[in-house]
């Protein structure tokens, strides 16, 4: 069961997903989100980095509509997707493996690292739009080198996806995390 903090991380997520605001996901709300991950300048239209964010935004719309959706409806509501809180402590590895296509995709130049542009990118990609970052890279760079590495951005996406404890950095990789009004 979602703790009060994980409703108000996610519920900021299942805005974020839903392109139509209709109140649910469903497939088409993934559709949407790998069309904006394809935007990205390494995301060339037919190579290989391509097919991998379709595969794995997807592929997420595929666990959740067999994993969460109750109703067998073809479509998620928020409470559905807060009863995955449970199941993705189960799921490091899915979490971990699309921590990395997501990394390959924001690595604009391909250097290995994500800088704090690069970072920008995630969180407004993520998001349909624009959101102010504020500090929040220099939360997550913790080794304040100026850039996450793959392993670190690893083990921030992690974070993000699995934690309850909102003092770990990683909670807040995709932009602050909302608090409820």
């Amino acid at each position: 069961m979602a703790s009060g903090f994980q409703r108000d991380k996610l519920t900021g997520m299942f805005r974020a997903f839903d392109a139509d605001d209709n109140g649910y996901l469903d497939r088409s709300d993934f559709q949407a989100l790998a069309e904006r991950w394809r935007a990205l300048p390494r995301v060339r239209p037919g190579s290989e980095l391509a097919a991998r964010v379709d595969a794995v935004m997807l592929g997420w719309w595929d666990l959740l509509a067999t994993h969460v959706d109750a109703d067998g409806d073809g479509r998620v509501d928020l409470d559905e997707i807060l009863a995955m809180v449970d199941l993705l402590p189960t799921m490091r590895e899915v979490v971990a493996a699309t921590a990395e296509t997501v990394f390959d995709a924001v690595d604009e130049n391909g250097d290995g690292r994500i800088s704090s542009a690069e970072h920008r990118r995630l969180v407004d990609t993520w998001h349909g739009g624009s959101v102010d970052v504020a500090d929040v890279f220099d939360r997550l760079d913790q080794d304040g080198d100026g850039y996450l590495d793959r392993p670190e951005f690893t083990e921030l996406w992690i974070q993000f996806w699995i934690s309850d404890d909102p003092a770990e950095p990683g909670n807040h990789l995709c932009g602050p995390v909302p608090t409820r009004t």
